[in-house]
């Protein structure tokens, strides 16, 4: 039987796994947005992590997107990459997930399969998501129908590591069908993939994945707290430790995300669901979750060192997405440094070339410019790493006893007063 795809959700994860399926299966990629299945039929992905190239190349050989459910009734491969973020209160929303396992329990037939790529906790596809498309479809779990679990790897803004270059993990709700999902991806995914043994085990794999490194990034924000009180240059301490084979080259700084930002929280409330609470993943947690007001703070601090009056000061953020070169503005930890801030009562201009500032605005409340302001500023803090401030004189866009900020390492150190 030919396998026909339906990838639901065509966000940053969704549309390069839909684009890349295409290119060996007739693929449909199905999103509630009807304006955004617009844009991508009319060949431009706003979140530019497919060109417009690759998009329209893969139009004109038969992908196509849409918002119609009837259109999506004839496959019999359905994945799910809708996103998976926490409240305002750090617990896991299901709520997308619920919504796509609805969707797809209204097309499912007998014998179809539906993988999974949103990041969850140990549990959530079987003991979650499973009933949904039971209930909807009336069809049998692992009699009329199948799932299986593999996790998106997807890199926003890396055009270096790209889907199929990053190897997958797979898996199964029977060996049998551990394999056919294998053998799907590995059709696609040049890099290779691995099969695990249970879904359960490939959705532990991903959510200790992000964890790792938030846990990672959490220590070396540490360290930076502890060296700026004494004294000593974090990054040059990091450099000469690299030396080392077996030092893990982790730098200081904001993290936020769908991601790393995000999976923490959601296996720190299955761990808890068992009777245990995790002490060390909560705990990084906590740093990084500060880091945003601590940035804003040290920045307050320097300014009041050198007499600069705070009240009413003009203060430039440089960057808002939450990581370079990206238009991503989701869980961005900058808002974290504008927030604290704005409780000093002073002027903020934030300027971001990749951000959308509708989203920015809707989203956060904020205003944002794409475009360099010609004013000059008590303080500049260089917020996200993108390209186009690492050329950047920023002694071009400050006042004579002003303060320079540099959260990434990006700017070099003679010109800036702090950094993490």
């Amino acid at each position: 039987m030919e396998t026909k795809i339906c990838v639901i959700g065509l966000g940053y994860v969704g549309l390069p796994l839909a684009r890349l399926f295409s290119t060996k299966y007739k693929t449909i990629g199905f999103d509630m947005n009807p304006n955004r299945v617009k844009a991508l039929m009319d060949g431009h992905d706003a979140t530019l992590e497919v060109s417009d190239e690759l998009l329209q190349s893969a139009i004109s050989n038969g992908f196509r997107c849409t918002s119609d459910i009837d259109e999506i009734r004839d496959c019999n491969f359905y994945v799910v990459a809708v996103p998976t973020p926490v409240d305002e209160n750090n617990n896991p929303d299901l709520s997308p997930l619920y919504g796509a396992s609805t969707t797809v329990g209204k097309v499912i037939s007998k014998g179809d399969i539906v993988v999974y790529e949103s990041t969850v906790y140990p549990g959530v596809t079987e003991d979650e998501c499973i009933p949904v498309v039971e209930k909807v479809s009336g069809l049998k779990f692992n009699t009329d129908f199948f799932a299986g679990y593999s996790p998106e790897r997807i890199n926003p803004g890396d055009k270096l590591h790209t889907v199929e270059k990053i190897k997958k993990v797979t898996s199964g709700s029977t060996p049998e069908i551990g394999k056919i999902v294998n053998d799907i991806y590995s059709s696609v995914i040049t890099a290779g993939t691995h099969l695990a043994p249970t879904i359960k085990v490939a959705e532990a794999a991903k959510v200790i994945e992000n964890s790792q490194r938030d846990i990672n990034i959490a220590f070396v924000n540490e360290l930076s707290k502890i060296f700026t009180r004494m004294g000593i240059d974090t990054q040059a301490v990091l450099e000469a430790a690299s030396t080392k084979w077996n030092f893990l080259p982790f730098k200081p700084g904001l993290v936020g995300g769908h991601c790393i930002g995000v999976d923490p929280y959601y296996l720190a409330q299955c761990a808890q669901r068992y009777g245990y609470n995790p002490e060390i993943i909560l705990a990084g947690r906590r740093m990084n979750d500060g880091m945003g007001e601590y940035v804003a703070n040290q920045v307050i601090k320097l300014m009041l060192k050198k007499g600069i009056q705070v009240l009413g000061s003009e203060i430039l953020i440089l960057g808002f997405t939450f990581k370079e070169n990206c238009p991503d503005v989701r869980n961005t930890k900058v808002i974290d440094i504008v927030k604290a801030l704005k409780e000093y009562d002073l002027n903020i201009t934030i300027c971001d070339p990749w951000a959308n500032p509708a989203i920015a605005e809707h989203e956060y409340g904020v205003k944002i410019t794409n475009k360099l302001p010609e004013a000059c500023y008590d303080a500049v803090i260089a917020a996200v790493a993108h390209k186009e401030f690492a050329t950047l004189n920023v002694k071009d866009l400050v006042k004579e006893s002003a303060i320079v900020f540099d959260v990434k390492g990006l700017l070099d150190k003679n010109l800036v007063d702090g950094r993490l």
